[in-house]
């Protein structure tokens, strides 16, 4: 029989009971069991070791780079007392304009000066360069010797091979004192930061004295080139990296994105002008990495817009 009407409805008024859901007990074992991710113990510690140890190298090669700077080049022998020593200091080296900046002091020694003062000669000094600007220095008897710069002339080098351009020079000396030639020894020491002075040949014709002089790049003008290069193709493919993803994915125009990239590629110029030693353009240097990233800066910017742009207008169509 069925049930009455008024049983039926009370039956419908009462609230379906929830569903109970019973978890197995191996599932909660397993989810108490799930292993935490931990960071080894180590890690922290072998990324401060491998920073203290790229310090200390780095440490070590600035040292060692000041030590190799800090001897003076002697060219040429002194027969007796009685000699011209010249002191040469290397100041500057202009690649764009191939000469090398140098400052010369002449020290009379032996009977050539006066006994009160190393710097006072005893006859008039003419010295003979091989510089073809200054060609012939004076100084007179009984005055003070002041320095005096001397460019020398750059050969057998190409500054469009920056960082790995290579020049000589030839730095000579002949002197008279009072009409009569005297002995000179050369004393050459370098001050310029952005090249490294390496003694080639050396001449003796008679009372003359010259040394071919090899100069290259600096140790750490190489080193930060390198680096500008590798920072370069880093940042090009990079950013052709994530414009790949961003077309790949269909997501439009990425605002974000788009200033990370027309950001990137300005900041490589920047970069570029910042290379010591300013070479020109079109050096080594632009066509192993500056021209080529910025290509692919500009090729992955311009992909995204291109694409990002009919992706917003297929969605604009849609609506």
């Amino acid at each position: 029989m069925s049930a009455p009407p008024h049983r039926r409805a009370v039956r419908s008024t009462r609230p379906a009971a929830r569903p109970r859901v019973r978890i197995h007990a191996r599932v909660r074992a397993t989810r108490a069991a799930a292993p935490v991710p931990r960071v080894a113990p180590w890690r922290p510690y072998a990324v401060l070791a491998a920073i203290l140890l790229f310090c200390a190298a780095g440490l070590l090669l600035y040292l060692n780079e000041r030590s190799s700077r800090g001897h003076a080049q002697v060219v040429g022998t002194a027969p007796g007392p009685d000699f011209l020593e010249v002191d040469v200091t290397l100041q500057r080296v202009d690649a764009a304009a191939q000469t090398l900046t140098a400052k010369v002091l002449v020290q009379p020694h032996g009977a050539l000066g006066q006994v009160d003062s190393l710097l006072v000669p005893a006859g008039d000094v003419v010295l003979e360069t091989t510089s073809l600007e200054q060609t012939t220095l004076r100084y007179p008897a009984g005055q003070q010797a002041g320095s005096s710069a001397v460019s020398f002339n750059l050969f057998d080098g190409r500054l469009s091979d920056y960082p790995f351009d290579r020049y000589n020079a030839i730095v000579g000396f002949q002197a008279t004192v009072g009409g009569r030639p005297v002995p000179v020894v050369i004393g050459l020491t370098e001050a310029d930061p952005f090249f490294v002075f390496r003694r080639s040949e050396e001449v003796s014709e008679g009372s003359g004295v010259a040394v071919t002089e090899r100069i290259s790049r600096s140790r750490s003008t190489f080193i930060l080139a390198w680096f500008m290069m590798a920072a370069m193709w880093a940042l090009a493919l990079s950013v052709l990296v994530a414009a790949w993803l961003i077309v790949r994915q269909r997501r439009g125009i990425v605002w974000p994105a788009l200033g990370w990239m027309a950001a990137t590629l300005f900041a490589l110029v920047g970069m570029r002008n910042a290379a010591p030693g300013n070479p020109p353009i079109g050096s080594l240097l632009d066509y192993a990495a500056f021209f080529w990233a910025e290509l692919l800066v500009a090729v992955g910017l311009t992909m995204v817009v291109v694409r990002g742009a009919r992706v917003e207008g297929g969605h604009k169509d849609k609506g």
